[in-house]
């Protein structure tokens, strides 16, 4: 819940402010106090630990879309482990802060990520590509053409 700063010495009064951009969330702090033994580099790699991606399936490919904003494509790696594993990973570099600088907000989350998939029988593992653009990454998988099985038709006598 946001609160009206007083105008003496920048301090918070209790008066609930309507228009402020700023809003209450109550599960703000919830998950936070149960980190409170977990090292802060950890705690900050957390949030940016879990990137975004969506894992379709089409007639011809498995395609992965992964939210990477602001990265650029060499600070990201695509690699294939044990045969068929997919991992997916990066790390974003959190940003330098100078003396004279006044924070008021840090959202932004940094640190590294990895995800991994094991990826299925029918996926040609020699040709997977990646692409990078507008802070999505692109990776595709195409997948080996089902072997439709033979029907030898039989004559019935009688």
């Amino acid at each position: 819940m946001s609160l009206i700063p007083s105008i003496f010495g920048g301090r918070r009064t209790d008066v609930f402010d309507p228009f402020s951009l700023d809003i209450w969330d109550p599960l703000d702090g919830l998950f936070t106090s149960s980190l409170t033994n977990v090292p802060a580099s950890a705690r900050e790699t957390s949030a940016f630990a879990n990137a975004r991606i969506d894992w379709k399936e089409t007639p011809e490919a498995h395609v992965f879309k992964v939210d990477v904003p602001g990265l650029k494509k060499e600070e990201v790696k695509v690699e294939v482990e044990e045969g068929r594993i997919l991992q997916i990973s990066g790390e974003r570099s959190k940003e330098k802060e100078e003396k004279n600088d006044k924070w008021h907000r840090v959202e932004r989350s940094s640190g590294k990520f990895m995800r991994r998939f094991r990826l299925p029988e029918n996926a040609k593992m020699d040709q997977i590509k990646a692409s990078m653009e507008n802070g999505v990454l692109t990776v595709t998988v195409p997948k080996e053409e089902e072997k439709k099985p033979e029907v030898k038709s039989i004559d019935i006598s009688g």
